[in-house]
């Protein structure tokens, strides 16, 4: 099913994008917030191994069935805390971005709840991940094999 092998990837470009994410993991925000972001933006663009991944990965951290099955129509739950709902409303505008500026109303609640630092690394985060899901979509890892270590 791969179209690109992990063998045929250029050395050093995964190298260089897994020190964004020990960048990103060693930030003030907390891990579990990150990974929901992290597979928030995977099921918006469909990328099935980074979907499997983040998902085995807040299993690990704990994270319950509910919230994980219901992350799709998280605007329509009461699962999610209000700084959360407000990092995925980011995550959202950010995946999905229009020829117009950044809307107000979505950056402007992140002030609430992050300094300015945390909304870079915010955006970072979120980036990463639309570059991890665009690559996947492109090499097609086969999904299921991730391992959560």
């Amino acid at each position: 099913m791969e179209r690109i092998s992990y063998a045929d990837i250029p050395k050093g470009m995964f190298e260089h994008l897994q020190k964004i994410e020990v960048y990103i993991k060693e930030s003030s925000i907390e891990n579990q917030l990150l990974e929901l972001i992290k597979l928030r933006v995977s099921q918006k663009n469909g990328c099935a191994y980074c979907v499997d991944m983040h998902h085995k990965e807040l299993k690990k951290l704990g994270e319950t069935e509910l919230r994980l099955s219901s992350l799709c129509v998280w605007e329509e739950t009461p699962y999610f805390t209000e700084k959360e709902r407000t990092a995925l409303a980011f995550a959202d505008a950010l995946t999905k971005l229009r020829r117009t500026p950044f809307p107000d109303e979505v950056y402007n609640p992140l002030l609430k709840f992050f300094t300015k630092e945390e909304i870079c690394i915010l955006s970072l985060v979120i980036t990463q991940i639309n570059s991890w899901n665009r690559l996947m979509k492109v090499f097609l890892f086969t999904p299921g094999n991730y391992v959560a270590t």
